[in-house]
């Protein structure tokens, strides 16, 4: 097939933006450059490792936080004009808005779900929603939302309530012209709303992974596009954990990538792709590039996500207050980047930001008496990277004081038979960031110091609570991971189950080397040889997860898989 350039937005300009989006940030962290590994694999780059941003978007972001998306001003209103063409000018070339991206629903509750969409001018978003697919007259509720304007890039969110618990939901999106109320086609999607706690108990199925377009990867049709999603439709579950990396912001896309062995993977690619992001006009571009692939919005539209971020949403390996040296950037603060990282990723995904404690990412999703999420923001209040190995002692965060409270308290006061606890950075693995340490080990093992100590303050709180699994992605890889106290240096918690996956359209890397300070044990590991990292997707080294509970005995059962549909190892958990 012809390699195509395509702007997902249908702009010309993919460098419009605006200084008004610029916050007052305090910084003042070290500026450094960072040596190569696998994680600072860039496409169309030479492999300098990408510097990172960050104070944590909490500074980041400041007392904006809980107001961001939506409020970009000049930036923002340029942003449905840029991303769209001329708003006023589309009005006349078509007839009928137009639902440019699909639909996604995500954060289900008992009473409903958040359903997103976008549209090309401004328009009020009406979802109509019922149990019968045909949406008979007398079983169909409407909902009518608010104006989608250029201050969000054409994108809203409509929460549906008032839904029987346990029910198959099936929608249908309508937009209606601002001045004419004319409407487009419908565009349709289905989901399961969670069911009560005191509701007879149904088996559950959930997927997850991470890491999307990134280290040159992107929507190769020759392979039929991104296969991961179609692979994971196919397969039923009722609820999908995006486990960060949901776009690769530093990560250019080339229409040809030439692989090491010769080969060449072909993308379709986009003005939006050409460098790395940092006006909001091009970090929402890279959303907007994922959701052409058509197997990825056929996800949206059937499975309820539950989305966390990363580091890529805005580059690679960020921490809060830092500042880049790294020529591809021309902007070095890397608040600033995570500012407009953070507005584009909320008004692309289907998060419900009052769910969220702080209003951002770390939240708790029920799901009936056999399940408790607690989706984690390990990139929001995290220090500074510090030094890998023994050095590492200086006390650190991953999570900030108010996470970890909020973690230990509401696993422990969880009545639900399994609590999912995910983390978009795993806990023993060692994840470098040149000479210095990106994840929560430090290398050395030992006692639990830095980021460490507060991971240890957490598993000790929660180490009389039973039925506890952590899932991760991050490292691009797939495994297993058993942790004892009897193996450990660190010794006050109970033995858990740590499982990995990814990634779903990116390189393939690993394994990573391990810290014994929670005495990890690796079970299982499918990763590429030592020397075929940065794995394309033509190989089989791309991954999801699946948990499925048993309603009747309430066992956890999990099963690594390839995004090609092979089934690599499974465990069986039993309820305590």
């Amino acid at each position: 097939m012809t390699n195509r350039s395509v702007n997902p937005h249908t702009s010309s300009n993919p460098n419009n933006s605006s200084s008004s989006d610029s916050p007052s940030i305090a910084t003042g962290a070290r500026s450094r450059a960072r040596s190569t590994s696998r994680r600072t694999f860039l496409a169309g780059a030479s492999a300098t490792g990408a510097a990172l941003l960050g104070t944590g978007v909490a500074n980041a972001l400041g007392s904006q936080a809980g107001s961001v998306a939506g409020s970009a001003g000049p930036a923002g209103s340029a942003g449905m004009a840029g991303s769209s063409g001329a708003i006023g000018s589309l009005g006349l070339q078509r007839a009928r808005p137009v639902i440019t991206h699909g639909v996604a629903t995500g954060d289900v509750r008992p009473d409903g779900g958040l359903v997103w969409a976008r549209v090309d001018r401004p328009a009020r978003m009406v979802v109509e929603a019922s149990t019968d697919p045909t949406f008979p007259r007398h079983k169909t509720k409407t909902f009518r939302g608010a104006m989608l304007t250029p201050d969000s890039d054409g994108t809203g969110r409509l929460r549906l309530v008032g839904m029987q618990p346990g029910q198959k939901i099936h929608y249908r999106v309508i937009m209606e012209d601002q001045h004419t109320a004319v409407r487009s086609q419908p565009v349709t999607g289905s989901f399961t709303t969670a069911p009560l706690t005191n509701q007879a108990r149904k088996s559950i199925r959930l997927h997850w992974s991470g890491d999307v377009a990134g280290q040159g990867y992107g929507i190769n049709p020759d392979i039929g596009g991104m296969y991961c999603w179609k692979t994971m439709a196919d397969r039923n579950p009722d609820l999908f954990i995006h486990s960060g990396d949901t776009v690769y912001a530093d990560g250019p896309i080339e229409a040809n990538h030439k692989l090491d062995d010769g080969r060449v993977f072909k993308n379709l690619t986009s003005p939006y792709k050409n460098k790395v992001a940092e006006t909001l006009e091009e970090f929402r571009g890279q959303h907007a590039y994922n959701l052409m692939d058509e197997n990825y919005k056929l996800f949206n539209s059937k499975v309820a996500q539950l989305v966390q971020w990363d580091d890529h949403e805005t580059t690679n390996n960020w921490y809060p207050g830092e500042i880049l040296e790294d020529d591809k950037y021309q902007v070095k603060d890397v608040n600033l980047l995570a500012h407009r990282g953070f507005q584009a990723f909320h008004e692309w995904q289907p998060l419900d930001r009052k769910m969220a404690v702080d209003g951002r990412v770390y939240r708790k999703i029920s799901y009936g008496s056999l399940l408790d999420i607690f989706v984690l923001d390990m990139r929001s209040y995290k220090d500074r990277n510090p030094d890998a190995g023994a050095s590492a002692t200086k006390p650190g965060q991953i999570l900030g004081p108010k996470q970890e409270k909020w973690l230990i308290d509401g696993v422990k006061n969880s009545t639900a038979t399994w609590k999912i606890i995910a983390n978009d950075l795993p806990l023993g693995i060692v994840v470098p960031d040149g000479d210095d340490q990106e994840g929560v080990s430090n290398g050395a093992g030992g006692k639990a110091v830095g980021r460490e100590a507060e991971i240890g303050r957490v598993l000790s709180g929660i180490k009389d609570v039973r039925n506890v699994v952590w899932l991760t992605a991050d490292v691009h890889y797939t495994a297993a991971h058993h942790y004892s106290p009897d193996r450990a240096d660190f010794q006050d918690f109970a033995p858990f189950w740590e499982f990995v996956s990814g990634p779903l359209n990116a390189g393939g890397f690993g394994p990573n080397d391990m810290d014994g300070t929670f005495g990890p044990e690796v079970v299982y590991v499918h990763a590429p040889a030592k020397n075929k990292q940065n794995s394309s997707p033509l190989d089989d080294f791309q991954h999801f997860g699946e948990v499925d509970i048993d309603g009747g005995s309430k066992d956890l059962t999990v099963r690594l898989f390839t995004t090609r549909g092979k089934e690599l190892w499974s465990k069986t958990l039993r309820a305590q």
